[in-house]
């Protein structure tokens, strides 16, 4: 008998966790939540430098182009409705270039003219 009862409480158990998970219908096939979080994270890089003098003014621009092809390729890469792995990594590699650039120009000789003072 307690065979049974135990076999039917992990029958219960096995068909709860299967109902609680997502259908797999219900995603978005074009959701790159992380891509998006390091996306946002990377703009607050570049704000970083520029408001403490790390970035010049050029290198800012420059990393900012870089962030603009970044998303365009996403917008692009997410038009036909589905983001596939290839394309997951693609701008994954993109991301992390970005960074790369961020962090060596950042931390580079190159300071940012100071404001002119205020009489």
């Amino acid at each position: 008998m307690k065979i049974q009862t135990l076999i039917a409480a992990l029958a219960l158990t096995i068909g709860a966790s299967a109902f609680a998970q997502a259908p797999v219908a219900l995603k978005d096939p074009t959701a790159t939540p992380k891509i998006d979080q390091r996306q946002v994270e990377q703009q607050k890089r570049i704000d970083q430098g520029v408001a403490s003098g790390a970035l010049t003014s050029k290198e800012a621009t420059g990393l900012q182009k870089r962030e603009t092809k970044i998303q365009a390729d996403k917008v692009a890469i997410k038009a036909d409705g589905k983001v596939t792995k290839a394309e997951r990594r693609k701008l994954n590699r993109e991301q992390n270039r970005a960074s790369a650039a961020i962090k060596r120009q950042k931390s580079n000789r190159h300071k940012a003219a100071a404001p002119a003072a205020v009489k």
